[in-house]
């Protein structure tokens, strides 16, 4: 098979992992739109409530709630730039590290605010693909991947780094720290516990078929 050939199936498959975080993002416009016409208030409803037991579906669900649509196109622009870079290592991995960070930065939060604090906003998964990609560097397979994605981390670094850092030790009033500081830890986390080992890699790949006569 030609490289003209392979490279309509290619070009579609990083389209395809590029599309999941615009996916994600399309939801929450959506949530946004629909908390501002429908009665009552899902950021309530639905937000983390620190040291509520009935705050804890946020955990899960406050991510794609937005206080309103500032907070929501601040979110919008790095979470679909981080997350696309993420996406772009697999689908199946953007989602599990995505699950990962959705959990930890939602549990840090719920613990670390002070009760009653309600909690929304997309910042902490940001967070959280910011410490992916950063970390990922350092456990690639291989010396090839390492310096890609060291790369890739130093570009990062260089677009959000200043502003990550000041959104955990330097967040103005009423900016949860905590989503930030815990969604940077659940990324180092996905990182470490999704890396793909040499030893994985070779059992993954497709072994000779032996036969005795």
């Amino acid at each position: 098979m030609t490289a003209a050939a392979t490279s309509p199936r290619s070009t579609s498959r990083w389209t395809t992992r590029a599309l999941q975080p615009l996916i994600l993002a399309a939801i929450m416009w959506a949530i946004t739109a629909l908390d501002a016409v429908l009665p009552g208030s899902w950021v309530r409803m639905f937000g983390i409530e620190s040291w509520a037991l009935e705050g804890l579906d946020g955990i899960l669900l406050a991510h794609g709630l937005h206080s309103g649509w500032p907070h929501l196109l601040a979110n919008t622009i790095p979470f679909l730039v981080l997350g696309v870079l993420v996406a772009l290592d697999g689908i199946g991995r953007f989602w599990a590290v995505t699950a990962i960070v959705a959990v930890i930065a939602g549990v840090g939060t719920w613990i670390l605010n002070a009760p009653g604090t309600i909690t929304v906003g997309a910042s902490g998964m940001v967070f959280g693909y910011f410490g992916y990609l950063v970390v990922r560097a350092f456990v690639a397979r291989s010396l090839g991947h390492g310096i890609l994605y060291a790369l890739i981390a130093l570009t990062v670094v260089a677009l959000y780094g200043g502003s990550m850092l000041a959104g955990i030790f330097r967040a103005a009033d009423g900016i949860s720290w905590q989503a930030h500081l815990f969604g940077a830890i659940g990324g180092a986390i996905a990182a470490i516990a999704l890396r793909r080992t040499r030893a994985g890699a070779r059992s993954r790949a497709p072994q000779p078929h032996h036969r005795v006569g």
